[in-house]
Order: C-alpha cells, then sequence, then structure tokens
C-alpha cells in the first residue's frame, strides 16, 4: 500500500487558493508546445504571462495563451519589461482589461543590465495598484525593511529575488530571506535565479510559501525533465520544512540507541553501533 502524503494547507494568495507551491512563467521555449508539455508536467496551477512581451489580442493571430488552459491554470500577468511606476501602472491596467482579472506581479526595474528591482518605482506602483482594487504580488529585492513596506502597502504577497532573473545562481542571501518570513504577514514566494532543483528545494526549506521560475525550465537541456524535477523539488522541500530538519553538529551522533537491549541482550554505551 502505497502512504499517502502528509497533508498541508493550501497557499492562499489575494482571493485565489493553490495547492501547487510553483508558479512557472511561460517565456523562453523554443515552441508553444514545449511550453505547455513543460507546464503540464511542472505541477503547476499558476502561470504569468509578460503582458509587454506577448499578443493577447486574438484577432491578431496566434499567442501563446492558445497553450494555456485557462480551465487549468489561474493567469498571472506581470508587468515585465517596466522601467518605471507609471509604465508598470498602465500595463497592469491593461492586463486587467484585457484577462478580467486583478491579479497582477509587479515587475519595476532598475536598468536592464542588472533587472534589478527599483525600490522606489516598486512602492510608488504598489501603493497606487493596491489603491485600485488589484491583488498585487511584487517582485522585491532581498531587502528585510523594502518587504516589510510593501507588506504595509496591503500586496497579496513579497516576491524576494533569489538571485537576479535568469542568472541560475540559486538563493544568494538565505537568511535575508529568514528575515523577510519572519517580519512580513503575507505569503513570501522567492522569484529569480533559481537555477535548478536543489536551488528550489533549498528555498523551500527555509520556510517561504512558494518559488517562482521561468529560465530555470525553459533554458534547461531537457525542459520537460527539468519541470518535472521542479515539480518534485519544490515538494520535497516543503515537505522537510514542515518536517523539521536535525540540528547540524560538529561531531557525529550515533543513529542506533547507545543504551537498552538488542533482543534480550544488555547494550551498553561504549558498546553502541554507528550505523542501523
Amino acid at each position: 500500500m502505497k502512504p499517502e502524503d502528509p497533508i498541508d494547507v493550501p497557499l492562499k494568495v489575494g482571493d485565489h487558493s493553490f495547492t501547487s507551491r510553483l508558479f512557472v512563467g511561460t517565456g523562453k521555449y523554443a515552441t508553444f508546445e514545449e511550453m505547455r508539455r513543460a507546464l503540464e508536467l511542472s505541477g503547476t496551477e499558476c502561470v504569468t504571462v509578460a503582458v509587454r512581451r506577448v499578443n493577447l489580442d486574438p484577432s491578431k493571430g496566434e499567442s501563446l495563451l492558445d497553450y494555456v488552459d485557462s480551465e487549468r491554470y489561474t493567469i498571472l500577468p506581470n508587468t515585465a519589461g517596466c522601467f518605471d511606476a507609471d509604465s508598470a501602472i498602465r500595463t497592469a491596467q491593461l492586463s486587467r482589461e484585457l484577462l478580467d482579472t486583478n491579479l497582477v506581479k509587479l515587475e519595476v526595474l532598475g536598468d536592464t543590465k542588472t533587472l534589478l528591482p527599483d525600490p522606489v518605482g516598486t512602492l510608488e506602483a504598489a501603493k497606487a495598484l493596491v489603491d485600485d482594487g488589484f491583488s498585487v504580488l511584487v517582485y522585491t529585492s532581498d531587502d528585510p525593511r523594502l518587504a516589510v513596506h510593501l507588506a504595509e502597502l496591503g500586496v497579496a504577497s513579497v516576491m524576494p529575488a533569489g538571485s537576479p532573473i535568469g542568472s541560475g545562481q540559486g538563493v544568494l542571501n538565505p537568511n535575508s530571506i529568514r528575515i523577510i518570513r519572519e517580519l512580513v504577514d503575507v505569503p513570501v514566494i522567492v522569484d529569480a535565479g533559481v537555477g535548478t532543483a536543489s536551488d528550489v528545494a533549498m528555498a523551500m526549506e527555509l520556510g517561504v510559501e512558494g518559488v517562482l521560475l521561468n529560465s530555470g525550465i525553459a533554458l534547461a537541456k531537457d525542459p520537460l525533465r527539468m519541470a518535472a524535477a521542479m515539480r518534485d523539488a519544490t515538494r520535497a522541500g516543503r515537505q522537510a520544512f514542515l518536517a523539521g530538519r536535525i540540528p547540524k553538529r560538529l561531531y557525529a551522533t550515533a543513529s542506533s540507541p547507545t543504551e537498552g537491549t538488542i533482543e534480550g541482550a544488555e547494550l551498553s554505551s561504549d558498546q553502541g553501533i554507528a550505523g542501523e
């Protein structure tokens, strides 16, 4: 009999609820069909779409949205490519009109080289969009104080970068992520920089509520296999966090009992068995 997975509560972001804690982007795939299959294998329930970079008008020909099952996935439009608050706000409003959703992943970038978030523009746009009724998931740096200011504005989630977008460096500052988790009362979703399954597992073991990625799957040598790996890593990291790891120790600790009996024989402390 196959054991059931331990029960976990759904992830709630704004008015939405997800059982998968992996959020996946739709850019950089070789074909729309490869993207469709990768999304399926990833197990994601929420797919992010760059509003400024895709065709959202069916009258203008084939679109990636033709390959995203709206009955299966929640569409999360994002403002990728915006470098000031005004353009991010306009892009969010356009996405609401075209996709009929109040969800938005807010990105206000500082420059084209690092693609790191601009803190001033991010705060300005976040406040305007929250006031306008949007459920805002906001891409931010791993600065805990900035995350606190964003949470205080009423965003639905803060999304600190693990490392620069598309860099594949993983989570560079895990302590900052831990501090953000302690200081904010909204879901924390690591966004950007993860390159492989171990990066995702590490992020989830920090206790974040989810991970959002794109390049790690789309640019892998085998995107479909990597999509499945990212799915499994998200689940494993989440379960490991909930289970609670053993303390790290400098020296060995016997894994078998050093006192008691084995099949009726006395076992003293100097007769311990190191392995199992």
